[in-house]
């Protein structure tokens, strides 16, 4: 089993290095890191020359989904996953993951738990996870962690690619579509990454354009799964997250014991 993890890339160099030798200490599994530059300024070259066996490529793009879209084009793993270039993995998650997908073969998608952390790496809390369906995805939001999910290749092969309209949920619309596609999540128990948050990252500082693409993304999926029209309504789309967010919590609470 291979795994192809793609990198999107622009002008981050300083955390670049946590990022590859997070995949390059990977043991046990096959992989490769494939890094699409969005045409650095920083010493982001200069990192990606260092490291030879890194694939990547160093130019404009159309924003970050097509950088991620361009590196599944050059993927040849069994699996993929996008892992930005601020984030890492922790220590045996490929490993971990690759014995959990032999353990369960009609997986599509497999997601597991991040570890939230500062700009310094210092850790801030797990996000633990659960198994989802498809009203966890459409009332909750985004709640699988791009930085933690794997695609089966089988998936970019039929063309399945992110929406290079969205800048912030990408993976949301990603994840409900392949929902609609009839892709089967499953989840593993595992911490697998971690994820910085931090004053100057494309989550924190683009908030409110993260808040219109995500009502963007119900009312496309409401739209394609022929559901009311009404159900599109903010307050009504508000009223149902918490109510799913109650859900959500129990089933924490059932397999972790744990609130968050």
């Amino acid at each position: 089993m291979k795994f192809s993890i793609i990198t999107p890339s622009y002008n981050q160099g300083r955390f670049l290095q946590d990022c590859i030798g997070s995949v390059l200490s990977q043991t046990g599994v096959e992989f490769e890191h494939i890094i699409v530059d969005a045409g650095s300024t920083d010493e982001t070259l200069d990192v990606l020359k260092s490291h030879p066996h890194l694939i990547w490529t160093s130019g404009p793009d159309k924003g970050m989904s097509d950088g991620i879209n361009k590196g599944f084009a050059k993927a040849t793993g069994d699996w993929a996953m996008w892992l930005n270039c601020d984030d890492f993995l922790l220590p045996g998650a490929l490993a971990k993951v690759a014995a959990f997908i032999a353990a369960n073969p009609g997986a599509d998608v497999v997601h597991g738990d991040c570890e939230y952390i500062t700009e310094d790496k210092r850790p801030m809390r797990r996000k633990y996870d659960t198994p989802v369906d498809e009203w966890d995805l459409l009332f909750v939001g985004c709640i699988i962690p791009s930085t933690s999910a794997f695609y089966r290749r089988e998936i970019i092969d039929s063309g399945e690619l992110l929406d290079v309209s969205y800048k912030n949920c990408m993976d949301w619309e990603f994840y409900l579509r392949l929902v609609r596609d009839g892709r089967r999540f499953a989840y593993i128990p595992e911490l697998l990454a971690a994820f910085r948050w931090y004053e100057e990252s494309t989550t924190s500082k683009n908030w409110q354009r993260m808040i219109e693409e995500g009502l963007r993304c119900q009312r496309e999926h409401i739209a394609s799964r022929g559901f009311p029209e009404w159900l599109g309504n903010r307050l009504i789309l508000k009223a149902l997250r918490r109510v799913f967010q109650v859900r959500r919590v129990a089933k924490r609470l059932r397999i972790h014991g744990r609130l968050r």
